[in-house]
């Protein structure tokens, strides 16, 4: 059982009718065209698919893609697009850039910002960084934004993005993880978790951490990173349909 370090946060739950998944990036469309169209079928509860083409946006509009997010689109999915922040290390108008791509040729719902830096020197930047994600030219005004620290960072970043991910790592990890206590301040649907290298018999078990953590929207798997060789994002679980059974309305066969 992981530690945890308040009260509240370990009666709180991150179930009921906000609970879903946040898809952080399957294979280009092309490489994973089954995957792609599973999640445009009824019965999953998706709060957000990532697309990332190639590292972001690409040089040009892939026509792969614009099918994919098309269908996804129609299925009134939300779609975000991946920008990686390299721990605050890539340049503001590069993101910005990246971003403004993403919205004209994507028409993206809002974004991932990975590899976000967490700590409190950061949140100037970052602040600087989504209030330019926010006014792009051609964004809607409920654009989404995920800040993907993949750790808990400093509370304030709360009050820059719409949802956090305070955890994306290994079930070895994940299991005996704490979880801050500012948290519990907060609903459930503010906080992600990506957790691979989930076994099956140990499915319900990555469940009910989430619930415990408070964390409304999730993303587990049982491939691996092959220790740090692969992706371990970019194919379905194995046990799709479990999950989504045990999260959702369950998917039509």
């Amino acid at each position: 059982m992981p530690y945890l370090t308040s009260t509240a946060a370990g009666t709180r739950t991150g179930g009921g009718d906000h609970a879903g998944f946040g898809i952080p990036g399957l294979a280009h469309p092309l490489l994973a065209p089954t995957e792609w169209g599973e999640l445009a079928r009824p019965g999953a509860p998706l709060h957000w698919v990532v697309l990332d083409v190639a590292d972001g946006p690409g040089l040009r509009p892939d026509p792969h893609c614009l099918e994919a997010v098309g269908r996804l689109r129609t299925a009134g999915v939300r779609v975000l697009g991946h920008l990686d922040a390299a721990h605050g290390f890539r340049s503001h108008g590069d993101l910005v850039a990246d971003a403004q791509r993403f919205t004209d040729w994507y028409r993206v719902g809002g974004f991932l910002l990975d590899r976000c830096p967490g700590d409190r020197d950061a949140l100037s930047t970052v602040r600087r960084t989504v209030g330019a994600l926010r006014g792009l030219r051609g964004l809607r005004d409920d654009a989404h934004i995920v800040l993907g620290h993949g750790t808990h960072p400093h509370p304030g970043f709360l009050e820059l993005g719409d949802q956090l991910v305070t955890f994306c790592g290994r079930w070895a990890d994940y299991r005996w993880s704490q979880v801050a206590e500012w948290t519990a301040d907060h609903p459930p649907e503010r906080f992600c978790h990506f957790v691979h290298g989930v076994p099956r018999p140990h499915l319900e078990e990555a469940l009910r951490i989430a619930r415990w953590q408070g964390a409304g929207t999730i993303w587990f798997t049982d491939r691996t990173d092959g220790h740090g060789r692969v992706d371990p994002w970019e194919t379905m679980p194995g046990y799709w349909d479990e999950i989504v059974s045990r999260i959702g309305t369950g998917v039509s066969e």
